[in-house]
């Protein structure tokens, strides 16, 4: 069983790549699987389970997802955790998706058991640098990003280093979408990539992009 689990473990690391960094920590008898430190899944005997919050479970049910089954003690608990069938495994696009969601309603309950409501490092892709950046540029919380948006925050972190990339603009783009820099819907992604270039383009022919007031768009 744990050579399963060591296969199953290998295929999610894969599979999950756009969700971040994939780790691993002893849980419920098998290996819990996190996201960039938030736990959204199980692999038990080699079958995988996916996390699930109140408001995904119907989603899940309606899917024929059976809840994971899990002894302690000789008592059966049933848990918030859904089995992931290979019909699922096939069709990897609405797995990553059911992942992702996994993902941020765990780290939504999380902020809303640490009262942590506005922390702009419990945002994706926000580390403690970045944090720092926006902060200095005036941007304290996340009502601050959002009223900003990707593309305002982006011109204001400019004015303090010029040599910022695309990265940091997806990276903003998708701390206020819900999403990991690197698995962006593709118009939100296809939308900065554009206005990116422009801001560039503007630049090279020295023109300094002007922040205006707060954008309705990111």
């Amino acid at each position: 069983m744990k050579r399963m689990s060591t296969r199953r473990i290998a295929q999610a690391k894969n599979c999950f790549a756009a969700l971040g960094t994939i780790t691993t920590r002893s849980q419920f008898g098998g290996y819990g699987l996190l996201a960039e430190g938030v736990m959204f899944a199980v692999i038990a005997e080699g079958e995988l389970y996916l996390r699930a919050t109140a408001s995904m479970e119907p989603a899940f049910r309606a899917r024929g997802m059976v809840n994971m089954v899990y002894s302690k003690r000789g008592v059966p608990i049933t848990l918030r955790y859904y089995w992931v069938d290979e019909s699922l495994w096939r069709d990897r696009n609405e797995l990553v998706g059911l992942a992702w969601q996994a993902v941020r309603e765990a780290r939504q309950e999380q902020r809303l058991k640490a009262g942590d409501h506005g922390r702009l490092k419990a945002l994706p892709n926000i580390d403690v640098n970045m944090e720092r950046l926006l902060w200095r540029a005036g941007i304290r919380n996340a009502y601050d990003l959002r009223l900003h948006g990707a593309k305002r925050s982006y011109l204001c972190l400019l004015q303090q280093q010029t040599n910022l990339g695309l990265r940091v603009l997806l990276s903003l783009g998708g701390a206020i979408a819900g999403y990991h820099q690197a698995a962006l819907p593709s118009d939100l992604y296809n939308e900065l990539v554009r206005w990116f270039d422009h801001m560039m383009a503007m630049r090279r022919h020295g023109h300094a992009p002007v922040i205006q007031g707060p954008p309705s768009g990111p």
